[in-house]
């Protein structure tokens, strides 16, 4: 950032230490370098439309980078099993906590799409049930802009009973570890999000709040919600991930944004 703000710094001088980095920390076979040069380059435009740089050091860089024709198709429950999943969350007939905890925390991934990092952060105060439009809101982290999510009636009744559970805090975390203080860590969120799926014996490539995420977005694009739409209720800056999404409702070919 320091490089960037520089008026005389060029993309040499921030491009070879930080990709090698990026490099570094990235999984190969991911976009996750070139995410982050796409952001670079929106930033930079930023920058030179506000005066601080004169251009853009980036442009003709970011020029020649093109996203992969080969990203493998995003995994997403099918209509059938997202139903059966639905229908698990709203069936709640347990007064098991460790149950009511479960169905609520899935029932909130797949009725709004908020991240694995947002469950995990997410407190009591956020989630709104005695509104008309029972709803979430998101606070902003890094990129993700701030915003307000209906929850889907579905989940309402689990939510609602784990809310139920416990102390009347609003900054109190909705979901807290259960051994120790501080948020739930990503591997139990992930296990049970696998347990529920497979509870309603759903098995894909990814079990994870992601697949969920995806099965959000691609639901509301069924329903008639833009690519505008659906990218802002995730939180989205770029429309990608839901282009890719639509591309597999329409059976079109995928077309890369920035």
């Amino acid at each position: 950032m320091r490089s960037l703000l520089n008026p005389l710094a060029s993309t040499n001088s921030v491009r070879p230490h930080f990709f090698a980095d990026v490099d570094r920390r990235c999984q190969p076979g991911t976009t996750t370098r070139l995410r982050y040069q796409k952001l670079i380059d929106r930033l930079c435009r930023h920058l030179a439309e506000v005066g601080v740089r004169e251009a853009n050091p980036v442009a003709a860089f970011a020029l020649q980078q093109a996203w992969p024709d080969d990203e493998p198709d995003p995994v997403y429950l099918p209509e059938d099993a997202d139903a059966r999943l639905q229908a698990r969350i709203a069936a709640i007939d347990t007064d098991d906590a460790r149950a009511i905890r479960n169905r609520a925390i899935v029932g909130l991934l797949l009725a709004t799409g908020i991240t694995a990092q947002e469950t995990r952060l997410a407190k009591l105060g956020d989630v709104d049930l005695s509104a008309s439009r029972p709803h979430i809101d998101i606070p902003k982290r890094g990129a993700r802009a701030a915003r307000r999510i209906p929850l889907a009636a579905f989940a309402v009744p689990a939510v609602a009973r784990w809310r139920e559970r416990q102390l009347d805090d609003a900054d109190r975390l909705l979901f807290p570890s259960p051994r120790a203080p501080g948020p739930m860590n990503d591997a139990t969120l992930g296990a049970i999000v696998r347990d529920e799926l497979l509870a309603v014996d759903v098995r894909v490539s990814d079990m994870s709040p992601r697949t969920l995420r995806n099965t959000f977005a691609r639901r509301l694009l069924i329903s008639g919600k833009s690519n505008e739409e659906v990218s802002r209720l995730l939180g989205l800056a770029s429309s990608r991930t839901v282009v890719r999404l639509r591309a597999t409702i329409s059976g079109e070919p995928l077309h890369a944004q920035t």
